[in-house]
């Protein structure tokens, strides 16, 4: 036998395997961050504060420039501008050099003023970056929870169809009536359409998972169950959620430093050189150049640095009722999130008992409906019981998995 077309036939049906590979909540996650525009939008927002800052340095150096003017006031029959005013006529070209010193305390606040900006930003960026987090894992417990209902659905459908095979053999036998057996073959429909109002449900979920995320995709996979481990600890010290307000305090306290600083003294250093001439006298010699200092005092505006800090002293009265209030609500939704979770494990126990019972009794029950010792009404019942209790846990589990990633998402760390 010629093994060369079966090693060409595996070559080709490893790539298929491992395409088909169930898809976790990882996956999503790091597919939403790398494609949402808004994240690329936050590290360009820092660069650009980063430029801002040597925007700042180079203005603070010794700034050169060029200056040219060329110009003749005519006087004709006596009329014109005065030349002890104009000089009739004025060519200059001149380089000059301007410096502000005893600038060093403004510089630093303007330089923590963006250090303050970037902290807000790279901060809301970690805040988006975990609403992100939370919402695709939110979409994803729902489809994983679809899809857990889809397949005890379609079990529950297989062992309906025996069932149905069996009993329709039982009927014509006349071990049971007719009745009885439409009244199965009933449940047994309602069940498969239910199967039909799951999977619409499953594949809209499922699109909208992967609308979220950022994927152009429209073929339906199995999803992994999320791997959604509880995290203790909450440290309102190291949340950005309280690391807002921390920066909001800073910048508000260095908007007051640059407040003040604004009315301290300012001195210049100027000075020109080159060439300017009226052409008068010896314009051949008017080579030449002229230094300065120069000082500006303020001395009266109208109390502007006051009402300025009077305006910063109020946003920090506002921003601190804020964070007191926020303080409080984060505290009572911890609290609200632990206790619905304490009470879904407790739920966990008695329903796991439930149905360990009822899967007994449906094996018991199944095996006197093949003897025709039990009722079809009370087989049917039993059925309805159980599928009551499997959607109660299904139910159940996904609400621990939306409990347990709504604890996470306030637990973020710096």
């Amino acid at each position: 036998m010629n093994k060369k077309p079966l090693i060409i036939f595996f070559f080709f049906l490893v790539p298929l395997f491992s395409l088909a590979q169930n898809k976790n909540l990882d996956y999503y996650i790091n597919q939403s961050l790398r494609n949402d525009p808004k994240i690329l939008e936050f590290q360009n927002l820092i660069l650009s504060n980063k430029l801002d800052s040597a925007l700042i340095v180079a203005e603070n150096k010794f700034q050169v420039t060029g200056n040219g003017n060329a110009y003749y006031s005519p006087i004709i029959n006596g009329y014109g501008y005065d030349v002890a005013v104009s000089n009739g006529q004025q060519l200059a070209a001149l380089v000059a050099v301007n410096k502000q010193i005893y600038n060093k305390r403004n510089l630093s606040l303007q330089y923590q003023s963006l250090q303050l900006q970037n902290d807000s930003l790279a901060n809301t960026s970690a805040i988006y970056n975990q609403d992100i987090k939370k919402a695709i894992t939110t979409q994803y417990i729902i489809t994983y929870g679809d899809q857990l209902q889809l397949n005890f659905n379609d079990t529950l459908i297989n062992l309906l169809n025996r069932e149905e095979e069996l009993l329709k053999n039982l009927t014509q036998n006349n071990v049971y009536k007719q009745a009885d057996y439409l009244s199965f073959l009933v449940t047994l429909q309602q069940e498969q359409l239910t199967r039909n109002q799951l999977m619409v449900q499953y594949k809209n979920n499922y699109a909208s998972l992967n609308y979220l995320a950022g994927i152009i995709d429209t073929a339906t996979q199995t999803l992994s169950a999320p791997d959604i481990q509880l995290q203790g600890n909450y440290d309102t010290e190291n949340s950005p959620f309280f690391f807002n307000y921390k920066i909001d305090s800073l910048r508000i306290e260095n908007e007051r430093l640059i407040a003040k600083v604004q009315y301290r003294p300012k001195v210049n250093l100027f000075a020109d050189a080159g060439y300017q001439s009226s052409f008068i006298l010896t314009p051949y010699k008017n080579f030449g150049y002229n230094f300065g200092i120069n000082l500006t005092v303020p001395i009266y505006d109208g109390h502007q640095k006051k009402l300025q800090i009077s305006k910063l002293d109020i946003e920090e009265r506002t921003r601190q009722k804020r964070q007191d209030f926020f303080y409080n609500q984060y505290h009572q939704q911890i609290q609200q999130l632990q206790q619905q979770l304490n009470s879904l494990e407790n739920l966990a126990g008695p329903v796991d008992k439930q149905i360990n019972y009822l899967e007994t009794l449906i094996n018991v029950d199944g095996k006197l409906l093949e003897t025709g010792d039990i009722r079809i009404t009370d087989y049917v019942l039993a059925l309805n019981n159980y599928i009551t209790a499997k959607n109660l846990v299904v139910q159940n589990q996904i609400a621990k998995y939306l409990v347990i990633q709504q604890l996470n998402y306030w637990n973020m760390k710096l």
